[in-house]
């Protein structure tokens, strides 16, 4: 590896807005504000807008489209099919 080149990886503190979570990981981010952890130690805070926290996907939130549902009322609303409007 060559030396200086490599950006300092440290503790630091996000915390989602959203759901009020916080995590405590190592990043290359910094921040000058400070919060202090469990463990007594004051970290780098860094706020996030959405975290695996409160993301639709990993709460079990997230809903399915019904792309089908979707051609049936649009081709209902304007007759005909999209391959027949094709000439």
């Amino acid at each position: 590896m060559r030396p200086d080149i490599h950006p300092v990886s440290r503790p630091v503190v996000f915390r989602d807005r959203a759901a009020g979570a916080t995590f405590l990981t190592r990043s290359t981010a910094s921040s000058t504000r400070t919060i202090e952890w469990t463990d007594g130690a004051t970290y780098p805070l860094i706020d996030v807008e959405i975290s695996s926290a409160s993301h639709p996907f990993y709460t079990g939130t997230s809903r399915v489209m019904d792309t089908a549902g979707r051609v049936e009322r649009f081709e209902r609303r304007y007759g005909g099919t999209a391959a027949t409007a094709r000439h």
